[in-house]
């Protein structure tokens, strides 16, 4: 149907105040996030930015849409996500007072979300706040590798229970490069290629591994871990919780070890960790 020039016009004058309201609720929003209006900040938080991919999905969480999935379709991974919604009529004109009071205000100062996404119609308003999936590891190689290597010593220097297994007190290991050489090169192929495996793509299992880098053993084993063992004492703790890693990381045979991490934001996982033990013939 056709409509007449005067319909049309009206319903361009509709649009352009909701996209204004939206456009000012984004100022409202982050004035009520630093501690305007009823909402008393406890810290310092930077604004939030808005990202046009949590604007669809906000779009389609109010056509009855699920987050996960409008997330995925609109090409947009959080590591953590919140929505608030809000309807009746005329929420689009009182949508500011109705986000000042006390219940909203501790979603909207959520200093671990940085990203924000607004859908707003007459009856309703959908905001969905996240942190963009970012895996990174706050320190360097090499000071990643030290403070590994400091834990796992640490952990060794306590007697243990590894599931059903109990260990003593063990000796420190020492740090070795091939160890380590090898470790960088399995996280780097878990994350470039998006798996997670004591089993490499060509097959290889560990002790293949190492010896194929030249590392000449008696005894060798490895721990993995991904996902969200992000930092280097995330890392261990997930081993120590694991019996099987466990066991490898207080086995009293090994003298040395070597460990490192790969990043891969495109990848499942995000972080990928690998270590490997050693004792030289």
């Amino acid at each position: 149907m056709r409509l007449p020039h005067y319909a049309l016009a009206c319903l361009l004058l509709l649009a352009v105040p909701l996209d204004a309201a939206a456009g000012d609720l984004y100022a409202a929003i982050n004035r009520l996030r630093a501690g305007g209006g009823n909402c008393a900040a406890m810290e310092n938080l930077p604004p939030l930015k808005p990202q046009a991919a949590l604007e669809r999905v906000a779009r389609d969480l109010s056509r009855g849409g699920d987050l996960k999935q409008s997330g995925e379709q609109n090409g947009y991974r959080a590591a953590r996500s919140r929505t608030l919604s809000v309807t009746g009529d005329g929420v689009d004109a009182r949508a500011e007072e109705i986000l000042a009071r006390p219940g909203y205000c501790p979603q909207l100062q959520d200093a671990g979300l940085t990203e924000v996404g607004i859908y707003l119609d007459q009856r309703q308003l959908w905001i969905v706040i996240a942190a963009p999936f970012a895996p990174a590891v706050s320190l360097s190689a090499q000071a990643a590798g030290q403070r590994v290597l400091d834990l796992v010593n640490r952990a060794r220097a306590t007697p243990r229970s590894c599931g059903n297994q109990a260990f003593k007190a063990a000796r420190p290991v020492r740090w070795n490069d091939t160890l380590a050489s090898t470790s960088r090169l399995h996280a780097e192929d878990m994350a470039r290629h998006n798996y997670f495996s004591h089993s490499g793509r060509d097959g290889s299992d560990p002790a293949q591994r190492v010896e194929r880098a030249g590392y000449r053993y008696r005894f060798t084993g490895e721990n993995i871990a991904a996902g969200t063992q992000m930092q280097a004492e995330d890392a261990v703790a997930g081993w120590i919780k694991s019996p099987g890693h466990c066991a490898n990381l207080m086995n009293p045979a090994y003298t040395e070890m070597g460990v490192a991490f790969a990043i891969n934001a495109a990848s499942q996982m995000g972080i990928y960790w690998a270590q490997a033990f050693g004792t030289p013939r």
